[in-house]
């Protein structure tokens, strides 16, 4: 199964490119190697890292229901990152303003999670009203731009890979591969933390350094993505659990596998959004929330069957 999930991932990564319309005469080159390429390897690098924090977050957390996505994090990237593009310049602002934004929502839902007393519920719904109130901000400071800066916005805030180039990519890479290599080293403490706070302590396991090198690498990773490709939902939360069904609980693969497979889903993803309706593209964002949503219902409405 875990050879299938590679093989299928890579098949996505080599086939992408050269799925889609036919290309004009002369233009084919151009097309493929400036624009599908880097389109793929941002998507797969962008997919890897969200993948993967969803696969961490939801064993920091002790929930299955937590990603970047429900614990605020995305949302905190994308207010910190759009301030940034609405009022300093370049892409450096961009992304520090990102990271800032998901570490200073991640701290507190965080703290609020490691409490003896915090139950799953109330760990979400504190996600929740964080996702909320960065949203209502970020709405409110669309409002104060002017029209041209306001459309940027938003067409950002659906999320793409179609725009980033190389330059993305050469950026984006090295960072997926440095908060792969973070989550990795802590697999088998974040496996034991899925048994409880005491459990993983009393097998040798430094929670609390664990929990700030998985939220400091989970934020960067994060406002990465956000900063280059907009905000782009539920990849942490799909990939993980359907990796799980695949292979199985409680496995130290699932982290690297939850990496491989989010790179081709988030691939396939971008496929789909680029090929679904003729002549037009629609954001990325929209189809992989398209798929989770429903996702999130089924998980939420489960425990009640």
């Amino acid at each position: 199964m875990r050879l299938a999930i590679v093989l299928v991932t890579v098949a996505l990564v080599l086939g992408a490119p050269l799925i889609g319309p036919s290309m004009p005469s002369g233009a084919e080159a151009f097309i493929f190697w400036q624009l599908r390429v880097p389109r793929v390897l941002v998507a797969a690098a962008a997919g890897a890292v969200l993948s993967v924090i969803g696969a961490a977050f939801q064993a920091l957390f002790e929930n299955p229901l937590a990603t970047p996505s429900t614990t605020g994090t995305t949302a905190g990237a994308a207010l910190g990152a759009l301030i940034a593009i609405l009022f300093l310049p370049g892409q450096a602002a961009v992304m520090i303003g990102a990271f800032v934004g998901a570490l200073l929502v991640s701290l507190p839902v965080a703290a609020w999670a490691a409490r003896a007393e915090a139950r799953v519920q109330d760990v979400l719904l504190g996600g929740v009203a964080l996702t909320l109130a960065a949203g209502a901000i970020s709405s409110g400071l669309q409002m104060t731009a002017d029209a041209e800066e306001a459309l940027r916005a938003v067409r950002w805030s659906l999320g793409s890979v179609g725009q980033v180039g190389y330059a993305g990519a050469a950026v984006l890479g090295p960072i997926a591969v440095a908060v792969i290599a973070v989550v990795l080293a802590h697999s088998r403490g974040l496996q034991a933390l899925v048994a409880g706070e005491a459990r993983a302590a009393s097998q040798g396991v430094d929670v609390a350094a664990l929990r700030a090198q998985v939220l400091v690498a989970g934020s960067l990773g994060v406002g990465a993505v956000v900063a280059w490709c907009g905000p782009i939902a539920f990849v942490g939360l799909a990939v993980p659990h359907l990796v799980r069904k695949l292979v199985g609980p409680g496995r130290e693969d699932l982290f690297w596998l939850s990496a491989v497979a989010g790179a081709g889903f988030l691939v396939g993803a971008d496929v789909v959004a680029r090929v679904l309706i003729s002549g037009r593209e629609l954001p990325v964002g929209v189809v992989t929330s398209a798929i989770g949503a429903p996702l999130l219902v089924g998980l939420v409405l489960r425990p009640r069957r």
